[in-house]
């Protein structure tokens, strides 16, 4: 079957990305970028040169996609969107700390280097610039594959390799700037999207759902079910958890059975996804067994709630993912059914 010429999704990325430097050993490291953008090329759904022509990883026979995906650079963040979620002391102290030449901003793993608040301004960039896009109208469907990721950032702290809430200030941005009234963020990351929960606890404009592994067993020991919001927000949080060894299955059961008829009351304007991809079987840093098809058909299932409250508008984030092969992998069924349904 030929490709077929009208793009279906914005895939909104920089290779300028690998500027931020973690350190040797470090699961969040440059290379997470080199792997998506090799494998979106081996899967034929972006035509232009790799840029990273020397990086080596063997990706196996890849499914090919019937379509094009568009490359779009990220606009830089303007530092006034984060303001929507963190207070200037937040913001301040992670400048300070890239300006002495980097370091540690929690306990040990959220590192940054000189060019860590740039590439965290160009990675939030890339969300905005998704959200542009979508809300443009060119496209319904944007995903936007920068690092840092921002699921575990709260209003003031940096945690879990996470410096700002990207996905979080997307939502307000798409509230501010584009007058989006309801949001739905949906998060299939395996660890619990603490830092999002903290910002919309007492919101009930944004629906929050996390789906992750136990707490009990997971970083970062939150997300309970019975952590279901705050004040005005009561009922517009939702975690799901699963046990460890989880599969497809479950998280399909989960996904048709608890999450889509909340979702389809709560009838949101916008969705975004929380895009972690270390739910893989092969991903070293949980215990959860989902395939690189059961994340194509989770993504398929939202994009048809996109299509009957959303007019189709989707907004994909990526957060974590730290097994090369699988996440390029992950990454492709993530796009290919992005795209399943566009016009």
């Amino acid at each position: 079957m030929m490709a077929q010429e009208k793009p279906k999704v914005a895939f909104v990325s920089s290779p300028r990305l690998v500027e931020h430097e973690t350190g040797p050993f470090h699961p969040e490291r440059p290379d997470r970028i080199r792997a998506i953008h090799r494998a979106v090329r081996a899967a034929g759904l972006i035509d232009s040169p790799d840029p990273f022509p020397d990086f080596e990883l063997d990706l196996g026979a890849m499914p090919q996609a019937l379509f094009k995906a568009i490359e779009i650079a990220p606009v830089m963040a303007e530092e006034q969107w984060l303001e929507l979620v963190h207070p200037p002391e937040h913001v301040r102290q992670v400048k300070r700390v890239a300006e002495a030449g980097g370091g540690v901003l929690d306990q040990g793993d959220t590192r940054i280097d000189a060019n860590g608040y740039e590439m965290a301004m160009l990675s939030l960039g890339g969300v905005l610039t998704a959200c542009d896009w979508v809300m443009g109208g060119k496209f319904r469907r944007a995903f936007a594959a920068g690092r840092p990721p921002g699921h575990h950032a709260e209003p003031d702290r940096a945690m879990g390799f996470c410096l700002f809430s990207n996905i979080a200030i997307g939502a307000r941005y798409l509230q501010k700037q584009h007058g989006v009234g309801r949001i739905a963020i949906v998060d299939f990351d395996v660890h619990h999207g603490n830092g999002t929960q903290a910002v919309f606890d007492d919101d009930p404009s944004v629906f929050f759902v996390s789906m992750h592994e136990d707490p009990r067993v997971c970083y970062p020991g939150s997300g309970y079910e019975w952590e279901a919001g705050a004040g005005a927000g009561v009922g517009y949080t939702m975690n799901v958890v699963f046990p460890p060894l989880s599969v497809d299955e479950d998280y399909m059961t989960a996904l048709r059975r608890r999450i889509l008829p909340v979702l389809e009351t709560f009838a949101p304007e916008v969705l975004l996804i929380s895009a972690g991809f270390d739910a893989h079987l092969d991903d070293p840093l949980a215990n959860v067994n989902l395939s690189e098809a059961g994340f194509g058909e989770m993504t398929r299932e939202l994009v048809g709630l996109a299509d009957r409250h959303c007019n189709g508008r989707v907004v994909s984030v990526l957060e974590g993912g730290y097994h090369l092969r699988a996440l390029g992998r992950s990454v492709v069924r993530h796009l290919i059914a992005l795209g399943a349904d566009s016009e």
